[in-house]
């Protein structure tokens, strides 16, 4: 049964929910996901959203961390809260003899998360010596840099994680304040499954969700990737080159024409071995043991972004190479030969991206998410069976901003 969009009303809200019945296993998965509430919502507070979502993973005021954990554990119950950019998720999973223990358990959480003062200042604690251990994570740094530089004056240039110094300023209420605009009826979307009939898993859920807020939606901000054609270099000691590089590529997740950006992206650095990228900075040169690149497609923005990893002396040619690179895939686009080794794998591998029901019910979501239709993952593997050469390089010539390349490069 394929995943369906249906609405439930709570409070005078109408809340979509992303559905589908699975009986191969007798689970039950469940996630709650607040649109616009991830760390976009920061705004000068960096790393609120990662705090708060680590708050939520140290149980109820009432029971503790590690009470709440054991109840969890005493019925292999898994009940986790993260963060993205763009998006806030609790998820709940558990087989279904302890359904109805697991979303009692969420309940708790939700009326109760465990506000203490001691609780924030564990977790800033060991967010504030993941940081420092980072420091030494050029991989980290190189990336975090070429935000900077790309995402200047945006949400997406601070780390989600935030920094030593906007960890430390963070407090109690800062926690309170965002968990009081993020869990609320207006921003939720619920996404569940298992081997349940919809009216039954709902009747369940809806009296859990009547505790969250209902004051208003969080918006989302559009956000634009500078194109200045920059370079940002870190000197360190180390014993090889960290390039990080990235520029604009402008498309829509609902542009009809999307499907090809995911196509020009698996050829140009996304396929691993046999892309554009591995072939001539690692197959022909060894200047690096991989080299990747991909577009990267989001409700809020679109980017394209790579990186590597070459020695001191070749970090210059490396850089050189990649610009060289992305220039004569803008000009030239790509071979028939090409295309047809990435329709093989795109349409090939499809069924490995429907094995699960954490698989299916995340497509689904993503989809619905975005404004697609639930059919558009099949539309578009038609449009990529029958796509043409000509058809593809006229797309990629067309997009001319992603030779505006900015590099991140940490180097002794």
């Amino acid at each position: 049964m394929a995943a369906t969009i249906k609405h439930l009303e709570i409070n005078k809200v109408k809340i979509p929910v992303v559905f589908e019945k699975d009986t191969n296993l007798p689970i039950m998965n469940l996630q709650l996901v607040f649109k616009n509430s991830g760390y976009i919502q920061d705004n000068e507070k960096s790393g609120t959203a990662s705090i708060s979502a680590k708050l939520l993973n140290e149980g109820t005021k009432k029971l503790g961390a590690t009470k709440f954990a054991q109840k969890l554990e005493n019925s292999a119950i898994s009940l986790h809260t993260s963060t993205g950019f763009e998006t806030f998720v609790i998820e709940l999973s558990s087989i279904k003899d302890v359904h109805t223990k697991a979303l009692s358990l969420l309940k708790d959480l939700l009326k109760d998360p465990n506000y203490d003062e001691k609780t924030i200042e564990k977790i800033k604690t060991i967010q504030t010596g993941s940081l420092r251990r980072k420091e030494n994570d050029f991989d980290y740094i190189a990336s975090k840099n070429l935000k900077k530089l790309i995402f200047k004056d945006t949400p997406l240039e601070k780390p989600s994680s935030g920094t030593i110094e906007s960890i430390s300023k963070l407090n109690l209420n800062d926690v309170k304040k965002f968990l009081d605009s993020t869990l609320d009826l207006n921003n939720l979307i619920i996404v569940v499954g298992g081997d349940f009939n919809y009216d039954e898993i709902i009747s369940e859920i809806k009296p859990i969700l009547e505790v969250l807020n209902n004051k208003k939606e969080n918006t989302l901000k559009e956000i634009t990737i500078k194109s200045e054609n920059k370079t940002k270099t870190l000197l360190k000691e180390t014993e090889q080159a960290y390039v990080y590089f990235g520029s604009p590529f402008y498309v829509n997740v609902k542009d009809k024409n999307a499907y090809m950006a995911k196509v020009a992206s698996f050829i140009l650095g996304g396929s691993g071995f046999g892309s554009r990228l591995m072939e001539e900075i690692r197959v022909k040169r060894g200047l690096a043991y991989s080299a990747y690149g991909y577009v990267s497609m989001n409700k809020s923005h679109s980017y394209f972004t790579g990186y590597l990893q070459t020695k001191l002396e070749s970090a210059d040619e490396a850089k050189n190479l990649v610009s060289s690179i992305i220039d004569t895939f803008l000009k030239e686009g790509v071979t028939k030969e090409e295309l047809v080794a990435a329709k093989n794998f795109l349409l090939g591998s499809e069924p490995l991206r429907t094995e699960t029901l954490s698989q299916r019910l995340n497509r689904a979501f993503t989809l619905f998410y975005r404004g697609l239709k639930q059919e558009q993952t099949k539309i578009d593997l038609e449009k990529i069976e029958n796509l043409k050469l000509e058809d593809l390089n006229n797309y990629i010539k067309s997009h001319k901003e992603i030779k505006n390349l900015s590099f991140s490069i940490v180097r002794k």
